[in-house]
């Protein structure tokens, strides 16, 4: 993580550098503000270490639409705000679960739970002509909410994160106000996941049942969002 801080910070400030030399070529936009409607694929890089029964994690991937909202400080800094929701299906993928009397090697469907992942971004341009690379970097919060513990455990929890944030992209003009887009994000994110699977203890085993109806899983998600949407500034 630090390192990605750190390559993240180099990146930004070597573009500044190189920036500032252009900046008397650079005019003054007279528009301040972005707004763009992306479609974005969500595509988590996942891994897990499940306590109990063991095993990791499988994360179905996701296609949202995405509303931004980009305010210029300068013609080369921006701060973005990104928001939208997703939708995943989670389970696990070999589990031990001999000691219920089912299989040493399993997957457990964990149903589906809800994603808001509001993002803030300071991003750093350098406009050419038609087109406006950037690079960014900010900080995520996400909220897991409407969990649906689907079909095999009693419950599921998920606990909300922070999460640092890697973003590159470009704007393409296609007349003065409208631009395409196209953007690509990295969100380091993590999660601690509480399963109530307490239903699955056996008759014979009532001492599971304390074990079972507390078994914790540290998740790292680690969504890279592909975007590519239209655009217009004011």
């Amino acid at each position: 993580m630090k390192r990605l801080f750190v390559f993240a910070a180099i990146m930004i400030a070597g573009m500044s550098v190189f920036g500032q030399v252009a900046d008397s070529k650079v005019s003054e936009s007279p528009y301040r503000w972005k707004i763009r409607l992306r479609g974005v694929g969500v595509l988590p890089q996942e891994s897990a270490s499940v306590g109990v029964i063991g095993g990791d994690a499988k994360i179905s991937n996701s296609f949202i639409p995405e509303l931004d909202f980009t305010y210029y400080f300068t013609p080369h800094w921006a701060a973005e705000l990104i928001l939208g929701t997703t939708r995943h299906k989670v389970s696990t993928v070999g589990s031990d679960l001999s000691a219920i009397g089912a299989a040493s090697n399993a997957s457990v469907d964990l149903g589906k739970v809800w994603l808001l992942p509001p993002t803030l971004t300071l991003q750093y341009h350098y406009p050419v002509g038609i087109f406006n690379p950037y690079l960014g970097a900010g900080i995520n919060y996400t909220i897991f909410y409407s969990a649906d513990q689907g079909p095999v455990v009693k419950d599921i929890a998920y606990k909300n994160k922070f999460a640092f944030a890697a973003q590159a992209g470009v704007d393409i003009d296609i007349s003065k106000r409208f631009f395409v887009n196209i953007d690509l994000k990295k969100i380091f994110l993590s999660t601690t996941t509480t399963v109530d699977g307490a239903n699955l203890t056996p008759a014979a085993n009532p001492e599971l049942a304390p074990v079972l109806g507390n078994m914790k899983a540290d998740v790292k998600i680690n969504p890279w969002l592909l975007g590519a949407g239209i655009g217009y500034k004011f």
